[in-house]
C-alpha cells in the first residue's frame, strides 16, 4: 500500500507530534511518504526521524501542483492523506490526476485555527473550510472532533475516529529536577508543588483562566508555583497580566523547551486549560511520568481522565473550580501519587503508539475497500427504520445491536436509519441519518440501497397509534417497490385492532416482506391469525440480548458518582407514565419502603427514558419515606446492562428493562401495560407478571418475596436468557440470506 501526506509545514504541538510519530511507525508497514510544503523545523524533524520526505517549496498551490504531480509521475497511489489547510487544498487539487481516495485528519477545530488572526482566518481558514467539503473521507483525533464534524454537515458514514498515541515502550531519558529548573530560571524550594502546563500561548488554550486560578490559589498555599513551557503571540501580554496578579514571582515562562521530557519529570501537577482541544498530545506525554493531571472538560479529555478518579476536570474559563483543584492536588501528595499511577495504567493501555498505528492501518484498509465498492456498485447499503431518536435506552439498544451486527456481516455496508432527532443517531452509531418524515430523501436512498430493514420492537400494532402502524407499513411497501430486499428483524407484533388494519398488514406483509424474525412466540401467533403466509417466518428473539454489559470498573464508577456503593444491596423500579399509573405510584411506593425496610434494599429508579420514566418515579417518591435514588443521565445500553446486574431484583415496566437484567440472572416483576411484557417472560420462562391495572401494595410485595427466593438461582436464570441469545443469531442470518452472503 502506497500513501501519500500532504502537510504544510509550519504545523507545531499536537498536529506535528501525530503525523511525524505516525509517519515513523507506518512506514515499517506500508509505503507512507510526506509532501511538506515549505522548509522549516517540522521538515527538519521529519528527517532526523528518518522519515521519507520531500519539500516542495512554493507559496503558489499552482507552482506546487505542478512540482507535486511531476515527482510522483508514473507512480501508483492509493490513498491520498492530508493534514491541515495547505494539505487539504493541495489532495483536492491532485486527486482527480492520481486517481485516488482523499482523507483528511483534522487535528483541531478549523474554526479556531486562526483565533486573533483575522487575515489569515478570511483567507487560509475559508480556503480550508472549502477543501473540507470536498474531501472523500475524514478521521477526526478524538470523539468529540468526529461529533463537531457531524454538526457541520460533514458525512458521519465517512468519518473515522482515531487518538493520539504515545510511544510507551522507549526507556525516557531527563535531566535531574533541579537540573532542569535552573536551566529555564525556575526559583524553586524542596517543598514548593509546580503545577506545568506545555502549550502554545495563544488565545484558544486560555492562559489567562490558568493565572486567575493561580492568583486564587497561591493565597490559601504560596508553596503552589506554575512553569509554562511554550511561547506565542500572547506571551508579553500573559508575562503583564502575571505581574499586575502579583503571581510573577510563582510563574515561569521557560519558552519553546527542546526536552520535553525533562520538563514532565520537573513538574508535580500536569495542566491543560483550553478552550477547545481534540486529544492533547499534552496529555499523554505527562502520562508517561506518572503526572497527576488537572484538564478542562473539552474534546477528548474526559475518554483519558475519569474525574475524580485518576484525574481532574473543570470547566473551560472557571478559574474558581481550577483553582480549587489546584489546591486539591497541591495539599495531598498521597492522591497525586495515586492519580499519576492510575492516569499512567489507562493511557499506557489504550493510548499507545502501537495502537494508534494499528487503528491508522484498519481506516486505510476500510477506505480502499470502501472506495472500490463504490466504483464497482450501482445499488449498495442497507436502510434501518424503526422508533429511533426518542430517546428510549430500549430502542437505542435495539439500533446499536442491528448496526453492530450488520457491520460484523459487512464492515463496510453503508447504513442510514431513519430516525427522529437525526443528529442524535450520527454521533452515537457513526452511520447516516435521515429524519423519519423526510419522503424525498427518503425515496433518494432506498432507490439506491439493497436492503431495508424494519427494524425490532412492536412496530406493526395500532395500540398506541393507527398512524404508526400505516407508517411502517407505507415503508415496507415503498422499500419493496424501490427494489430493496425487506427484512422485520427480531420484531414483535400486535395488537391490531379492526379487521380493515388487519387484512392491511396481511396484504402488505404478504406482497412486500421477505423475512420476518419474531422475539416471542406470541407475536408468531398473531401472525398466523393474520393469516401472513409468503414472507420466511422465523422465531428469534430481541436483539438487544446480545449486547455486552460495560465492564465493572465502568459500573463501579457510576454507581460511586451517583452515591451508591458498588457492593450496595438494592431493588430496581423502572416504570413509565401510563394511563392509570398515578392510582397506582402509592403501591409502588409502600413496596419501596417494605423493600428497605424488610430486606435491606435501596430503592433505585432507573429510567429507560427521561421523558416519561422520571416523571413515574417522582410520583412514586412523593409517597415514600425510605431513601432512594433516581437514576436518569442517558446512561449507554451496555451501562445499563452492567447497572442491572447489581441489582438484587428489578420490578419493571419496561420491556427492555426486563430484557436487560436477564442477561446477569436477575430476579424478575415485570408490571404489564402491554402485552409484550407478558410475553417476554413467558417466552423465557420465568419470573412474575402484574397487569397494571391489578397492582396493589401487596401484591408487588408477594412478588418482591417471591423473585427474592429465586436469588439462589441467578446462574439458572442467566441460562434462560442464554438460550434466547443463541436464537437471536436467526436474526442476522436471515440477513446474510438475503443478500447471499456466506455464514
Amino acid at each position: 500500500m502506497r500513501v501519500i501526506h500532504l502537510i504544510g509545514g509550519g504545523d507545531t504541538g499536537g498536529a506535528k507530534t501525530h503525523v511525524l510519530n505516525l509517519l515513523k511507525e507506518l512506514n515499517q508497514y506500508i509505503d507512507a511518504r510526506l509532501f511538506c510544503f515549505r522548509k522549516g523545523d517540522f521538515s527538519e524533524d521529519a528527517a532526523k526521524m528518518g522519515i521519507p520526505i520531500e519539500v516542495i517549496e512554493s507559496g503558489n498551490p499552482v507552482v506546487g501542483l505542478q512540482e507535486l504531480k511531476r515527482r510522483l509521475e508514473g507512480e501508483k497511489v492509493d490513498i491520498i492523506h492530508c493534514h491541515g489547510a495547505r494539505g487539504n487544498l493541495m489532495g483536492n487539487l491532485i486527486k482527480k490526476h492520481l486517481g485516488a481516495p482523499v482523507v483528511t485528519t483534522v487535528h483541531s477545530d478549523y474554526r479556531l485555527d486562526y483565533l486573533g488572526r483575522p487575515v489569515a482566518r478570511l483567507s487560509y481558514g475559508t480556503t480550508n473550510m472549502v477543501a473540507l467539503r470536498r474531501v472523500n473521507f475524514y478521521i477526526g483525533v478524538s470523539d468529540p472532533m468526529t461529533d463537531i464534524l457531524i454538526e457541520r454537515g460533514f458525512p458521519a458514514g465517512r468519518i473515522y475516529t482515531i487518538y493520539n498515541g504515545i510511544d510507551f515502550k522507549t526507556p525516557i531519558h531527563t535531566v535531574p529536577k533541579e537540573e532542569f529548573l535552573q536551566s529555564v530560571g525556575m526559583k524553586w524550594e524542596p517543598e514548593d508543588v509546580i503545577a506545568g502546563i506545555a502549550a502554545r500561548l495563544s488565545p484558544v488554550k486560555d492562559i489567562p483562566t490558568l493565572l486567575r486560578a493561580m492568583a486564587i490559589a497561591c493565597k490559601k498555599n504560596p508553596h503552589l508555583k506554575l512553569l509554562l513551557a511554550g511561547d506565542g503571540e500572547d506571551r508579553e501580554k500573559l508575562e503583564t497580566m502575571a505581574k499586575d496578579l502579583g503571581i510573577a514571582q510563582k510563574v515561569c515562562f521557560a519558552g519553546w523547551l527542546g526536552d520535553i521530557n525533562s520538563f514532565y519529570n520537573a513538574i508535580d501537577i500536569n495542566l491543560l486549560t483550553s478552550l477547545s482541544e481534540t486529544f492533547p498530545y499534552s496529555l499523554t506525554e505527562g502520562t508517561r511520568m506518572h503526572r497527576a493531571t488537572i484538564a478542562s472538560n473539552v474534546g477528548g479529555v474526559p475518554v483519558l481522565i475519569d474525574d475524580g478518579v485518576n484525574g481532574l476536570i473543570f470547566q473551560p474559563g472557571d478559574e474558581k473550580q481550577l483553582a480549587q483543584h489546584l489546591l486539591t492536588l497541591a495539599n495531598d501528595k498521597e492522591l497525586r501519587d495515586t492519580f499519576g499511577e492510575r492516569i499512567y495504567e489507562k493511557a499506557s493501555r489504550e493510548f499507545s503508539i502501537d495502537r494508534m498505528v494499528e487503528h491508522q492501518l484498519e481506516i486505510y484498509d476500510s477506505i480502499l475497500r470502501r472506495d472500490a465498492r463504490q466504483k464497482a456498485k450501482k445499488r449498495d447499503g442497507t436502510i434501518i427504520c424503526g422508533a429511533y431518536g426518542h430517546g428510549n435506552a430500549g430502542d437505542d439498544a435495539i439500533l446499536k445491536s442491528i448496526i453492530q451486527s450488520v457491520q460484523e456481516l459487512d464492515d463496510t455496508m453503508p447504513i442510514t436509519v431513519l430516525a427522529k432527532n437525526t443528529q442524535s443517531i450520527k454521533k452515537r452509531y457513526r452511520v447516516n441519518s435521515l429524519y423519519t418524515f423526510n419522503l424525498p430523501k427518503m425515496f433518494s436512498a432506498m432507490g439506491k440501497s439493497v436492503l431495508y430493514i424494519n427494524g425490532g420492537g412492536t412496530l406493526i400494532q395500532n395500540a398506541t397509534s393507527r398512524r404508526s402502524l400505516w407508517y411502517y407499513l407505507f415503508t415496507l411497501r415503498l422499500a419493496k417497490f424501490l427494489g430493496n430486499k425487506v427484512d422485520m428483524y427480531g420484531c414483535g407484533i400486535g395488537p391490531v385492532r379492526g379487521e380493515r388494519n388487519i387484512r392491511l398488514v396481511k396484504k402488505v406483509l404478504d406482497k412486500s416482506v421477505d423475512t420476518i424474525t419474531l422475539r416471542e412466540k406470541d407475536s408468531m401467533e398473531e401472525l398466523e391469525g393474520f393469516g401472513v403466509k409468503r414472507p420466511e417466518i422465523l422465531l428469534s428473539s430481541d436483539p438487544a440480548l446480545v449486547l455486552k454489559p460495560a465492564s465493572p470498573l465502568d459500573v463501579d464508577i457510576y454507581l460511586e458518582k451517583h452515591g451508591l456503593a458498588p457492593d450496595g444491596k438494592y431493588i430496581c423500579f423502572m416504570l413509565r407514565t401510563w394511563q392509570g399509573f398515578e392510582s397506582k405510584a402509592a403501591a409502588f411506593a409502600a413496596c419501596a419502603d417494605n423493600a428497605y425496610q424488610w430486606y435491606g434494599l435501596t430503592p433505585v429508579f432507573l429510567s429507560l427514558n427521561i421523558f416519561h420514566d422520571t416523571a413515574a418515579a417522582q410520583k412514586v417518591a412523593k409517597h415514600m419515606k425510605s431513601p432512594y435514588h433516581i437514576l436518569d443521565d442517558r446512561a449507554e445500553p451496555e451501562l445499563l446492562i452492567g447497572l442491572l446486574s447489581r441489582m438484587d431484583v428489578v420490578v419493571s415496566m419496561r420491556l427492555h428493562g426486563l430484557i436487560f437484567s436477564s442477561v446477569s440472572g436477575v430476579p424478575l416483576v415485570g408490571v404489564s401495560y402491554d402485552p409484550k411484557i407478558g410475553s417476554f417472560l413467558k417466552y423465557l420462562g420465568t419470573g412474575s407478571c402484574i397487569d397494571l391495572g391489578d397492582v396493589t401494595g401487596e401484591n408487588l410485595d408477594q412478588a418482591v418475596e417471591q423473585a427474592l427466593h429465586s436469588l439462589p438461582d441467578r446462574e439458572a436464570l442467566k441460562e434462560k436468557a442464554q438460550a434466547l441469545q443463541e436464537v437471536e443469531r436467526q436474526n442476522i442470518q436471515s440477513v446474510a440470506r438475503l443478500l447471499d452472503i456466506p455464514q
